[in-house]
């Protein structure tokens, strides 16, 4: 869990509306393959419910707020997140979900990989036997 953490991103502050950035290999530590965003979850709703074998996550929230929860098989820690200018970074081999999403929130998510069936697992019993199977190497 100690490779997890919260990325602070610059922040220039302006009158008429501040800016923000994310550079790869600068702010976050992998190349960026693929964006994608989440909203209009309906609420109570939960995202995630899995983990990825290599993708490696940073996750923002561009509006709004929510929280995620992230386990790598033996502990678990939620983070909030509520400010565009701050970010999480997720290593592979976590299991990861989404929850308590404010009205109007917006998620963007930056991902190392194309997007890959192959590399999710979304039973929470083979994710425990994949973590096992790691420590062991």
């Amino acid at each position: 869990m100690d490779k997890i953490k919260i990325i602070n991103l610059p922040k220039f502050e302006d009158p008429r509306g501040n800016l923000s950035f994310i550079e790869e290999f600068n702010h976050i530590p992998f190349k960026i393959e693929r964006t994608y965003w989440i909203y209009d979850v309906p609420g109570g709703q939960v995202r995630g419910g899995h983990a990825f074998k290599n993708q490696q996550e940073f996750i923002i929230a561009l509006s709004g707020s929510f929280d995620v929860l992230v386990d790598n098989g033996k502990n678990n820690q939620t983070f909030s997140l509520n400010r565009s200018y701050y970010g999480l970074y997720l290593p592979a081999g976590l299991w990861r979900q989404m929850q308590n999403f404010s009205t109007n929130s917006l998620a963007l998510v930056l991902s190392s990989t194309h997007y890959n069936e192959q590399d999710y697992i979304i039973d929470y019993k083979d994710f425990l036997n994949y973590r096992d199977v790691q420590n062991e190497q």
